[in-house]
């Protein structure tokens, strides 16, 4: 048993972290999008969207919808584009293609387990050898990696604001269009953009892009 009390997991965390994280298509950032020049990405089509959803397994959010209809902001927002992998977003390596489908959980869903799952954290005077200790930690550190990978399922990043941080635009799920930031490089929280206390729309965001829509 555990220090908490619970039975050991039969579950290979090491292997599910490693088969999870294979969502993430990290090799295909570098590669040059097909439409991809100098200046502004062209607008994509109609057909090219309609094709670029059916492949991900998803319906995008209508004001994104229309912001692919429009000329590229500038850059900032990473690119959805054809390379010779199929569609993704360029310049992007932490959205997991494997989760797109998966509805995006509220924080308010996973908030005990993951306090339940930082308390069984090995502790090395629990092992009285430091290679069972390892072995140990070694599966909780999976575990915890997978938990992690999953708090951004149905989610895009859309934009890497630098710092380790980033803005997520929910694809999937009951929070389906708006726009969330992750802080979990300081604060180890996600959270949803506000303004005066009202929930920000995915224009709203790309209008402003600012801190300052962030309630903490």
């Amino acid at each position: 048993m555990s220090r908490t009390g619970r039975a050991p997991t039969t579950t290979d965390w090491t292997a599910e972290a490693r088969r999870i994280a294979r969502g993430r298509r990290a090799g295909e950032v570098g590669s040059a999008p097909s439409r991809q020049g100098a200046g502004a990405a062209a607008p994509l089509s109609e057909s090219e969207i309609r094709e670029a959803e059916a492949e991900l397994g998803i319906a995008f959010p209508d004001e994104y919808r229309a912001y692919l209809r429009r000329q590229d902001v500038g850059g900032a927002v990473n690119r959805l584009c054809r390379s010779t992998e199929g569609w993704g977003w360029h310049g992007d390596p932490d959205t997991n293609y494997d989760l797109l489908t998966t509805a995006f959980p509220h924080p308010d869903s996973y908030r005990a387990h993951e306090d339940e799952l930082i308390g069984r954290e090995p502790l090395t005077q629990d092992f009285p050898e430091h290679d069972a200790y390892q072995a140990a930690f070694e599966q909780w550190d999976a575990e915890y990696e997978v938990f992690q990978e999953r708090r951004t399922a149905g989610a895009v990043f859309i934009q890497d604001n630098g710092c380790g941080f980033s803005t997520l635009l929910v694809v999937t799920g009951p929070h389906r269009g708006s726009p969330w930031f992750d802080g979990r490089a300081t604060c180890d929280q996600i959270l949803p953009l506000d303004l005066g206390g009202q929930p920000v729309s995915f224009t709203d965001w790309l209008a402003r892009r600012s801190m300052d829509l962030l309630g903490w």
